[in-house]
């Protein structure tokens, strides 16, 4: 591989390429164009040394200019997953996956609960009509098996218990915006 194949430019362009596509944490496209550059460079230690020098100084201008913004990005992918009807604690795992800290993530999730209703219950909500448990489901009940699939998607029995208990859609629904309270 000759010197100089993996410059500013490229990495720059693989970069933009990256955010044009998708939203990204700081960690998570310092990962990617590393992962690009080992590709690239294969045995080749001392141009993923350099590379990695480069990728860093365009992460923190793109963090400067607001470009890259962890705390924006772990409040819309937060508020993202429970509407998908994730759970807290698999909210916080993916965050965490994704680059961001600890207390980021505590963050983006207190944001969540301080917007009025209880994110873990409106997210069972939502998890219970994208599966089809408690109301919505098509056939006989299986309240064993449905308390096994909230458990495995990380909520308490409490919630599960409260979501299956609803007698209806219209029930889950009000209990989603924090009506059924």
């Amino acid at each position: 591989m000759a010197e100089g194949d993996i410059g500013a430019e490229l990495l720059e362009h693989w970069a933009q390429s990256y955010l044009g596509r998708y939203a990204s944490s700081a960690e998570n496209l310092r990962r990617v164009l590393l992962r690009r550059v080992r590709r690239r460079a294969g045995e080749d230690r001392d141009s993923v040394r350099q590379a990695a020098a480069l990728i860093d100084a365009l992460i923190e201008r793109y963090s400067r200019s607001g470009l890259l913004d962890d705390a924006a990005y772990a409040g819309a992918r937060a508020l993202s997953l429970q509407r998908r009807g994730e759970s807290a604690a698999h909210i916080r795992a993916r965050l965490v996956a994704k680059g961001i800290g600890g207390a980021l993530a505590t963050a983006a999730l207190a944001a969540l609960r301080s917007g009025g209703a209880d994110p873990d219950l409106a997210a069972a909500c939502a998890f219970a009509r994208r599966r089809r448990l408690g109301p919505y489901r098509l056939g006989a009940a299986d309240k064993g098996r449905e308390m096994a699939a909230f458990a495995r998607a990380g909520f308490g029995r409490q919630v599960a218990e409260t979501v299956l208990a609803c007698a209806d859609i219209a029930a889950v629904e009000a209990l989603a915006r924090g009506d059924g309270d």
